[in-house]
C-alpha cells in the first residue's frame, strides 16, 4: 500500500513515515518510479515504532533495540527488556521529581492562604 494509506491505518502523517525512515527505524520497499510501498510487515513495524514514541521513546533509543521491532524475532527480545527497564526507572525518577516539586508547591499554597486568612 501506498505511504497516504499506510499513514491514514496507523493514524500518523506521511511525514511521520518519513522520518522513522529516514532515522533508520523502517526500510520501505519503493516502486520503479520511487514511491514507497509498505507491507503489512512494515505497518506492524511502525505501529510499534508509534506506540513507543507514545510511551515517551525516542526514536534514538527504539533503534537500539530495532530487532525487537521486528516480526522475524525468534522469541522475546532481550534487549527489548532491558530498555523498557531503562526507562521505566527514568520514568519514576521523573515522577519522584514531579512529586516533590508538587509538594513544595502544595506547601506554599496552603501557607498563603492561610497568611492571607489572618
Amino acid at each position: 500500500m501506498q505511504a497516504k494509506e499506510a499513514a491514514d491505518r496507523l493514524g500518523i502523517t506521511q511525514r511521520i513515515l518519513r522520518h522513522y525512515e529516514k532515522v533508520g527505524l523502517l526500510d520501505v520497499r519503493r516502486t520503479d518510479n520511487g514511491y514507497r510501498i509498505y507491507s503489512e510487515a512494515d505497518l506492524r513495524r511502525a505501529g510499534r515504532i508509534r506506540d513507543f514514541i507514545a510511551t515517551g521513546f525516542s526514536t534514538r533509543e527504539i533503534l537500539a533495540m530495532s530487532a525487537c521491532l521486528s516480526d522475524d524475532a525468534d522469541g522475546p527480545c532481550e534487549g527489548g527488556i532491558a530498555q523498557l527497564t531503562e526507562k521505566l526507572a527514568h520514568i519514576d525518577r521523573l515522577r519522584d521529581q514531579l512529586d516533590t516539586r508538587r509538594d513544595a508547591i502544595l506547601d506554599r499554597l496552603a501557607k498563603l492562604k492561610a497568611e492571607l486568612s489572618n
